[in-house]
C-alpha cells in the first residue's frame, strides 16, 4: 500500500498572528512577541479552531483508511494536530520532521511591511527586483529554498508502505509550496494561483493520486466548513498574500 492521499494542515490562529496584525493596523515597525518563531503557541481563537478541526477531521473519517501524521517541528503546528486528533479521539503517532518548518525571514523577522520599507529600504527594492519566488532575505530563505526541503519530504513520502493517508500539519508557506510542487507549478502560475487564494488557519488542504509516480489532483484547497460553528470569521492573515511586505514578517505563519 502506497500514499495516495495527502492532506495538509495549516495551524489554527497564533499569538504571533494577532500581534503581527495589530502591528500592521498601528502602522508599526515590529511585531512584538513573546516567543521565538519555534515556540509561539495558538491564540485562544487558535485553540478552539483546533477543536473544530478535529471535529472535521472526525466528520471525514481520517481514520478510515491507513493513515500516518508528519508535523512541523515548531510549537503552534504540533500544538493544533494535538488538539484536533484528541478531539476527534483518533490515536495517532506524531512524526516531528523540521523539513515542515516555517519558511525563515533572517532580518525580517518580527518586521512588518512598514517596517521593511523603514528599516531594510535595500532588501524591499530586492524583494521587488528579484520577486516573491526568488528572493531571500539575508539569514532567510525564499519560495525556492522551502521548496527544495520539500521536495525531500514527499520523496520521503513516495517511498513509505503501510500508509495510504498522510496528514502533514504545518504552516501557510508549506501548504501552498506543496500544492505547487505537486500539481507543477511553475513561478508564474505559483503567484498567480496565489494572489487569489490564501491558507487560512485550521484549514484543509487535501490531494489525491491513482498511485506513486501518477499525477496528483489537487481535490480540496484551504477548505473550511469546519469552522462554519465558530462564533469569530475565519482568520486570513496578510502574511498569506504574495506580494504584500507584511508577508516577511514573522507572525506566525
Amino acid at each position: 500500500m502506497d500514499v495516495t492521499e495527502l492532506w495538509l494542515v495549516r495551524h489554527g490562529e497564533s499569538t504571533a498572528n494577532v500581534a503581527a496584525a495589530e502591528a500592521e493596523r498601528a502602522g508599526q515597525d515590529r511585531i512584538v512577541v513573546d516567543h521565538r518563531d519555534a515556540d509561539v503557541p495558538l491564540s485562544p481563537l487558535g485553540e478552539r479552531q483546533a477543536r473544530a478541526l478535529g471535529a472535521g477531521l472526525t466528520d471525514r473519517q481520517v481514520d478510515s483508511v491507513p493513515f500516518a501524521v508528519w508535523v512541523s517541528s515548531y510549537h503552534r503546528a504540533q500544538e493544533t494536530i494535538r488538539i484536533a486528533l484528541d478531539t476527534a479521539e483518533v490515536p495517532a503517532v506524531l512524526q516531528v520532521d523540521e523539513r515542515l518548518r516555517d519558511r525563515e525571514l533572517g532580518v525580517l523577522d518580527l518586521l512588518t511591511s512598514t517596517g521593511v520599507r523603514h528599516l531594510f529600504p535595500d532588501e524591499a527594492e530586492r524583494r521587488r527586483w528579484l520577486g516573491k519566488y526568488y528572493h531571500r532575505p539575508a539569514g532567510g530563505e525564499s519560495w525556492v529554498d522551502v521548496m527544495l526541503r520539500l521536495r525531500s519530504v514527499l520523496h520521503d513520502v513516495d517511498a513509505q508502505h503501510d500508509v495510504q493517508r498522510l496528514v502533514l500539519a504545518a504552516h501557510d508557506a508549506v501548504v501552498m509550496l506543496t500544492v505547487a510542487i505537486c500539481t507543477g507549478m511553475d513561478e508564474a502560475a505559483l503567484l498567480d494561483f496565489a494572489r487569489t487564494h490564501t491558507v487560512a488557519n485550521a484549514s484543509l488542504t487535501r490531494l489525491t493520486r491513482d498511485r506513486v509516480g501518477a499525477p496528483w489532483r489537487l481535490d480540496e484547497f484551504s477548505a473550511v466548513d469546519h469552522l462554519d460553528d465558530l462564533d469569530t470569521p475565519v482568520t486570513e492573515h496578510e502574511g498569506s498574500i504574495p506580494n504584500r511586505g507584511s508577508e516577511d514578517a514573522h507572525a506566525g505563519h
